[in-house]
């Protein structure tokens, strides 16, 4: 019935039956697999493109609930055109709530290997969570840091991360402790092409906000920290280590990382 709602009600019935499939889809395991065998994925992402607020956030929020359960993933992948649509809602979604929960059913998705490179390959996709890393709210850039940290551990996601701007977003994030952890986490997988390793040793203040998370950071980012400077270190040429070497307190350990 809600999913035939969702397909043919008025515009108040859809704003209604997208809620309650958020809600269905929140409360548990079996709930999310029947919905998704009720057809009713199909139906929420058409409300995607929607007009109304409440409804392209509810059929978002409903989509991300659903994709936490594992076979969920793949049928929300295989809908023709449902990915683009949630980068749709990356991009252009009505509220900040949307948007934000655009950005999580990414990160949900980007859980599964084979889904990484389609995602990474997804006009905008790429782009849009490097935008809301740097202009999102907090919630917003946690959301984008889990989704590019999941998709740099694709060995072929390296050049469109260079290209759309993602690393750049990265190395800048570094200053910001909200995200600093994640973002020297995917950095460190990232650098382990050389040419980015070069990269992001050229971007300003990339080096000394890596020093400063392994000096002040909790355990976990100043272990993030110094494997991205040794990764930076080990790919990215004499120049970058005799840049990393000039930092100040630093010096006396270059060696200690370089081991």
């Amino acid at each position: 019935m809600l999913v035939e709602q969702l397909s043919a009600g008025s515009q108040e019935v859809k704003v209604v039956a997208a809620r309650e499939l958020r809600l269905m889809a929140k409360t548990g395991k079996e709930n999310r697999s029947f919905i998704a065998e009720g057809g009713a994925i199909p139906a929420l992402y058409r409300l995607f493109r929607s007009t109304n607020p409440v409804a392209q956030e509810n059929a978002l929020t409903a989509i991300l609930n659903k994709s936490t359960h594992d076979e969920n993933k793949r049928k929300i992948m295989e809908e023709n055109g449902c990915l683009e649509l949630i980068v749709y809602v990356l991009r252009y979604g009505l509220t900040t709530e949307a948007r934000e929960n655009a950005a999580a059913t990414l990160f949900s998705l980007s859980a599964v290997h084979d889904f990484k490179k389609m995602i990474v390959g997804e006009h905008g996709a790429v782009a849009a969570l490097a935008d809301l890393l740097m202009q999102g709210s907090p919630r917003g850039k946690k959301d984008a840091v889990m989704a590019l940290f999941n998709l740099s551990t694709h060995p072929e996601s390296w050049s469109q991360m260079l290209n759309m701007g993602a690393v750049s977003a990265l190395a800048g994030a570094l200053r910001d402790e909200i995200v600093a952890e994640e973002v020297a986490g995917a950095l460190t997988l990232l650098m382990r092409h050389h040419i980015l390793a070069q990269t992001i040793a050229s971007e300003d203040t990339a080096i000394t906000n890596l020093v400063g998370l392994m000096e002040r950071g909790t355990p976990k980012a100043k272990e993030n920290a110094i494997a991205a400077l040794q990764e930076m270190c080990r790919r990215g040429g004499l120049n970058v280590i005799q840049n990393v070497a000039k930092m100040p307190m630093f010096s006396g350990l270059i060696q200690t990382i370089l081991l």
